[in-house]
């Protein structure tokens, strides 16, 4: 049986950086940007803690291709969308 994808965007406290990943272990993933276990990774570096968005794939190749598309669609769309939540 295959994992559950997810597909995440997370930020900083003042909402000016995100980070679009994804990992099929959410939970454990964003625990791991909070604590910066990752020493020089980008979320250590903008001090990207925060979860604001997630979805759930039935499989991770599924969440990749989401991933690619937000990524394609550019930071500004992003940013925009991001702040009007």
């Amino acid at each position: 049986m295959e994992k559950q994808g997810y597909v995440y965007i997370i930020t900083n406290a003042h909402r000016t950086t995100l980070y679009v990943g994804v990992t099929s272990e959410l939970f454990s993933r964003i625990f791991k940007h909070r604590t910066h276990f990752y020493k020089g990774s980008f979320s250590e570096r903008y001090n990207i803690e925060y979860l604001v968005f997630y979805e759930v794939y039935g499989r991770v190749d599924e969440a990749i291709a989401r991933e690619k598309q937000i990524k394609k669609n550019g930071g500004a769309k992003r940013r925009s969308r991001l702040l009007s939540l």
